[in-house]
């Protein structure tokens, strides 16, 4: 595949691949790019759609705002068409609510797949869902406008599509909560500063940026990313003995490989 395919295009969002790159793009800018479950269905599919030659994936979001967030349409009493209302759900049985939580959370969670490095680009605002959705990437460019916010609390509710785990690793439980509790804008400066923005850089650089990071992404080999990016991942949650296990381990599943020698 060497040129520009589209392989999906519904319910504002749209998925190209060119070669080993696939780009994910939030097509409403009339209204942020506010998100819906029909939105959070088609980023689910997306994730399902890429072909197995895609390597690096970019997120960005069109117009002035990455994503505002959810479209407060869900919590009005008629909320989407063809959908049941925020309201509705939450009368109904408490495992049903559950699972469809757990539906809207596919969404964000196929970005950290080892097979593939994903890159939020972000401009303006990434409220809420738009917050979480930066943060279920693996890494993030952002302009120098940026506004990351999770308003959650502030609406009486919690941030539950997968952005408070990344967001206590990146910045730790203290700044995670304050962040949270308060619903406080955080900027540039802070987001790379503490480790949410990867780089800072003018909004017309956003493109050649995301460019830039996709070829370094690919210049080494794709076992051996994937097999960094396993073992990086897992860190976390590895003691320092199970972490040089798992090292020792992937190293030696490389040098095989190199010399050709089949597990």
């Amino acid at each position: 595949m060497t040129s520009l395919d589209s392989v999906l295009d519904k319910d504002g969002v749209r998925l190209t691949v060119e070669d080993a790159v696939a780009t994910v793009t939030l097509t409403n800018p009339a209204k942020r790019n506010a998100q819906s479950p029909a939105l959070w269905r088609a980023l689910a599919e997306a994730g399902r759609a890429l072909p197995g030659s895609v390597r690096v994936v970019v997120l960005r979001g069109e117009g002035k705002s990455f994503s505002a967030g959810l479209d407060r349409q869900a919590f009005t009493p008629e909320g989407f068409d063809g959908e049941p209302s925020f309201l509705d759900m939450a009368r109904g049985p408490e495992a049903e609510l559950d699972a469809t939580i757990a539906e809207y959370q596919e969404a964000f969670t196929w970005w950290r797949r080892n097979d593939i490095v994903s890159v939020a680009v972000v401009q303006g605002h990434a409220i809420g869902a738009g917050f979480q959705l930066a943060l279920a990437c693996d890494l993030r460019i952002v302009a120098e406008d940026v506004q990351f916010a999770m308003r959650e609390t502030s609406l009486g509710l919690v941030p539950d599509l997968t952005g408070t785990h990344p967001l206590v690793n990146l910045v730790g439980y203290a700044r995670a909560l304050e962040i949270c509790a308060t619903g406080r804008s955080v900027h540039a400066e802070e987001a790379e500063r503490t480790g949410l923005a990867n780089l800072v850089v003018p909004a017309d650089q956003l493109d050649a940026a995301a460019r830039d990071l996709a070829g370094a992404l690919l210049a080494a080999p794709r076992d051996a990313v994937v097999e960094t990016k396993a073992l990086l991942s897992g860190a976390v949650s590895r003691t320092y003995e199970e972490q040089r296990t798992a090292e020792r381990a992937a190293q030696g599943r490389r040098l095989r490989d190199l010399a050709g020698i089949a597990d």
